[in-house]
């Protein structure tokens, strides 16, 4: 038997009480988990995530500014922008015919700053060696999550 079978299921109902009532007192509920992880599949598109890092770099920008900025054809990016508004990520401002979009608060600029925390100190050398990298827990691409950074790469015009 491998070690993960082993260890498949628990021999009672729960090892440590406590801490399972205290998990418990404190998850939030159905809605909540919802909303969070519709802001992650929000953020889980490489497109908008390249958007995202251009508005926390130059502040504020329009349409035509973005699409030059990520290399990205303005349609995509004013698809982009429609789906990161409704949702409250960003915020345009209207001047003349353009509209600039901002990052709408700073817990924006806080989840993306600690994402890229997260993926430089945590997991380097998926990020860095790609899917073949020997060692550490499975990439997000070797079991089937996201695709490989070249693949991001080959998807922009």
């Amino acid at each position: 038997m491998n070690p993960v079978e082993a260890f498949d299921g628990c021999a009672d109902t729960a090892v440590h009480p406590d801490k399972v009532r205290l998990a418990s007192a404190n998850a939030p509920d159905a809605n909540e988990v919802a909303r969070v992880s519709a802001v992650f599949k929000l953020l889980g598109d490489p497109t908008r995530t390249r958007l995202l890092y251009a508005l926390l770099e130059a502040g504020e920008l329009c349409v035509c500014d973005l699409a030059a900025a990520t290399a990205t054809a303005e349609a995509t990016v004013s698809q982009a922008l429609r789906l990161l508004r409704a949702s409250g990520v960003v915020i345009g401002r209207r001047e003349g015919r353009n509209i600039f979009y901002r990052l709408s608060d700073a817990h924006v600029r806080l989840l993306l700053d600690v994402t890229r925390e997260h993926i430089t100190h945590h997991v380097p050398a998926q990020f860095e060696n790609g899917p073949e990298a020997a060692g550490g827990p499975a990439s997000v691409w070797t079991i089937g999550l996201i695709d490989p950074p070249d693949a991001f790469e080959s998807s922009r015009p």
